[in-house]
């Protein structure tokens, strides 16, 4: 929901691949979609000038809007790369200039950890 509460921003995969779209709320009204691409996890900036999302290709994406009686949607432009997960999120600072992210671990060097149980039982024999 925009934070004036007239938009929903949403993912939705009509199109054969997952895309973010923005329609008028709580009537339905034209949609426009806002990715190319793919997209998901769309965020609003906290004023409703921007929306954020994820592309297809893990880039943090960055869309300009104007919400009032007419909708006005810039091009996405990418900020950065992320390494966020399928379940990974962000959120953004309320004047939109920083970023938290739940990156995934997926990369990270894994050490692996062996459960020995009834290792007591060992130590007797």
């Amino acid at each position: 929901m925009s934070p004036d509460s007239k938009w929903l921003v949403y993912t939705s995969n009509e199109s054969g691949q997952n895309e973010v779209y923005i329609q008028t709320f709580p009537s339905p009204g034209g949609k426009s979609q806002l990715s190319t691409g793919g997209g998901s996890r769309p965020v609003w900036r906290r004023d409703g000038r921007e929306l954020f999302y994820i592309a297809a290709d893990g880039k943090l994406m960055a869309v300009e809007v104007k919400t009032g009686s007419k909708l006005e949607v810039g091009a996405p432009k990418p900020l950065f790369e992320t390494r966020l997960g399928p379940y990974g999120g962000f959120d953004i600072s309320p004047d939109g200039r920083r970023f938290l992210l739940a990156n995934s671990l997926e990369d990270a060097d894994r050490t692996p950890m062996t459960v020995v149980v009834n290792w007591t039982g060992e130590v007797k024999r």
